[in-house]
């Protein structure tokens, strides 16, 4: 009865449009319905004629029929779920279940493929019969196990659960490791000449003193970062545990270890280093779903990779660098391949701050990749990093300048300038230094980019630089035609930029730029030295009878900048003025007496109190910049000599490349 039931069920499926099987409970049920109809019931009793049937046994009919309706509910729904899936997957089907209906010679035959039954066979049946127990008793056997695992699971504590979980996700990370044959490998370079890359030890034993007292400070921002924020992306030194900002996305990608690396070379904190390097190797992953800032994540991380690598000649930091660079080319998807300023590192889909102007790119982000693309390209053989860089400095080339200047957003779709703001602090800084530093890295054979600075900072100098009633020369902000009279601690390091340029100068301004940088440098001295803890503010106003001086509260704070520290380190190599090492000394007594906690360095919020209250973030620049700079301010000037070297925006030295005889993939011949 039930095999007719089935067989009825199947042949009927077999007609349904497009090959598709009903649900079995459905098809059963309608098979059911089919019985009850008078016409059903006379086929079933065909011998049943010749009187009237009683009501009695209509009832027993009714009956019998019910109960055959039950019977084949009962089967088929409250079978274990999965019994049915095994019918129709495993294969049974074909002994089971035929697939096709056919009569031939009279005889009612059932066969799919390799199986055929005819009307007289009951063997195939019995078998059938024992496999779909056997097979039951084997589902209620994974069912019972499934149970047992589920309540010793929830049997352990969270943290045995997590410790599985983790063990599970290194095994599979494992495997894939054994499938995946890793990246091809990267083409043999010539290594540029890397020299002074360590020592650098002063004669002067005072001087010897002080460096000492960085290197301290180094080491106990790393100690403390090690010992309470172990991959995490930045440090909270007073709640001594990791943290991370909007930059990095939500993934601890190491940003403090990455950026430090080549602080704790040059330093000589060599077994820092190498706890360093060991979790790059087995923890950095670059796979992640997170968004990331294009320019953070290129100057922190490629370029602290690629620092890494020339100073320890380590293949791991060149590989992890050109995994990353490939992460970030998507952002260059866009009408005018003017980067977008965040990516997906897993999807690749990019955007724009919400903030910025109509959704513009921002200058110093989209003009701050030069140098790091440069040595990508060099070190891979693949154009496309020089090629999209390049491509941003012909697009600038062509747009009409206000006044000769840049402003701070360009819309990526469009082409066009979006709010017209200048600034050689936040916002656009890093692309006038980008543009010296690409001319210096080329070993001054970049002539289009030392004449693209040069008209820059004549525009600047011409608009924006000003003194004060009191004789301080500063640089203000140009905002939809009017100058503000205000300069961020970010501006600051210009003076050593003009220094830097110094050499090279059209019209023999040598001179000039040079006594410019140093003006710079008084100046944001003087922000520094008119606070009550000797520490500079965000920003500072030159109007209203006030100069050098914060007024709003949301620019009082000190969050371990290094650009005054920077400008001195310049002014010093240029100048040996002693005044540069004590402005330096007097910046780090003031950030190891006021910042310095028991976990690590931490910003504060107001310069001008005498008790301040601390942000509770140690910044990973604050190792990659401000600890570097000032260790290299009182050490000899043999120690990363520039005619070798060039620090990127994050302090990372990258070695000039000799290009006279070398001709980059994708670029022209050098020509001096």
């Amino acid at each position: 009865m039930c095999f007719d039931c089935n067989s009825e069920l199947l042949g009927s499926t077999e007609r349904l449009s497009g090959g598709t099987r009903r649900d079995s409970t459905s098809g059963c049920k309608g098979h059911a319905a089919k019985d009850t109809h008078p016409v059903a019931g006379r086929l079933l009793f065909p011998r049943i004629t010749g009187r009237t049937l009683r009501l009695s046994e209509k009832f027993i009919l009714l009956l019998i029929l019910s109960a055959f309706i039950t019977l084949c509910f009962g089967a088929f729904f409250f079978l274990p779920d999965n019994s049915k899936h095994k019918r129709f997957d495993l294969g049974l089907e074909g002994r089971a279940h035929p697939s096709h209906r056919h009569t031939q010679g009279g005889e009612a035959c059932l066969g799919t493929g390799d199986h055929t039954w005819t009307g007289g066979d009951t063997m195939s049946t019995d078998t059938g019969k024992d496999q779909e127990e056997s097979l039951r008793d084997k589902i209620r056997a994974d069912h019972e196990r499934a149970l047992q695992e589920a309540k010793e699971k929830l049997r352990k504590s969270r943290e045995e659960l997590q410790a599985e979980i983790q063990t599970e996700k290194n095994k599979v990370m494992e495997d894939l490791k054994k499938k995946d044959p890793g990246p091809k490998p990267l083409p043999p370079v010539p290594m540029p000449k890397v020299v002074g890359v360590s020592d650098g030890e002063p004669p002067e034993p005072d001087v010897k003193e002080k460096r000492d007292k960085i290197r301290e400070m180094m080491k106990h921002a790393w100690d403390s970062y090690r010992q309470y924020g172990w991959g995490h992306n930045e440090l909270k030194p007073l709640a001594k545990k990791g943290h991370s900002t909007n930059i990095f996305g939500n993934s601890q990608l190491g940003a403090s270890i990455v950026d430090a690396l080549d602080t704790l070379y040059i330093m000589g904190l060599h077994e820092e280093f190498k706890d360093g390097q060991e979790w790059i190797e087995q923890n950095l992953d670059f796979g992640v779903n997170a968004e990331v800032s294009v320019f953070e994540v290129n100057i922190r991380f490629i370029g602290g990779l690629l620092a890494a690598y020339y100073l320890s000649g380590q293949e791991v930091f060149k590989l992890k660098a050109v995994q990353l660079a490939e992460k970030l080319l998507p952002a260059f998807n866009t009408p005018t391949g003017i980067p977008w300023a965040m990516v997906n590192l897993k999807s690749g889909v990019g955007r724009n701050w919400g903030w910025a102007s109509a959704g513009s790119s921002i200058l110093a982000e989209f003009g701050t990749l030069h140098m790091e693309f440069v040595h990508l390209t060099y070190l891979t053989g693949n154009p496309a990093y020089y090629q999209k860089v390049m491509h941003i400095r012909k697009l600038l080339a062509k747009m009409d300048r206000p006044n000769g200047l840049y402003p701070n957003y360009l819309n990526p779709r469009t082409g066009r300038w979006g709010q017209h703001h200048t600034s050689v602090g936040g916002l656009g800084d890093s692309f006038y230094e980008y543009l010296l530093k690409a001319w210096l890295m080329s070993d001054k054979t970049d002539s289009e980019a030392r004449k693209t600075y040069d008209d820059a900072i004549e525009a600047i100098e011409r608009h924006l630089i000003r003194k004060s009633n009191g004789g301080l020369t500063f640089i203000g902000e140009w905002k939809n035609g009017h100058l503000e009279r205000k300069m961020g601690h970010l501006a600051c390091f210009a003076g050593g930029m003009f220094a830097l340029g110094a050499d090279g100068s059209p019209d023999d301004k040598a001179g000039h730029y040079l006594q410019l940088g140093a003006e710079i440098a008084h100046t944001c001295h003087e922000s520094y030295d008119r606070t009550v803890l000797k520490l500079g503010p965000e920003a500072f106003k030159f109007d209203s009878g006030l100069e050098a001086v914060a007024v709003r509260q949301n620019e009082k704070y000190y969050i371990l900048r290094p650009e005054v520290i920077e400008t001195y380190w310049y002014m010093w190599r240029f100048t040996h003025d002693p005044k540069y090492r004590q402005w330096g000394w007097e910046a780090a007594q003031a950030i190891d007496k006021y910042c310095r906690v028991s976990g690590g360095f931490s910003g504060v919020k107001d310069v001008y109190s005498s008790n301040p209250t601390y942000d509770d973030v140690q910044q990973s620049f604050f190792l990659a910049e401000t600890l570097k700079y000032l260790y290299l301010l009182f050490s000899s000037d043999d120690l990363m000599p520039l005619e070798s070297w060039v620090f990127n925006t994050e302090a990372h030295p990258l070695p000039v490349l000799h290009l006279g005889n070398i001709t980059l993939p994708g670029s022209e011949p050098a020509q001096r």
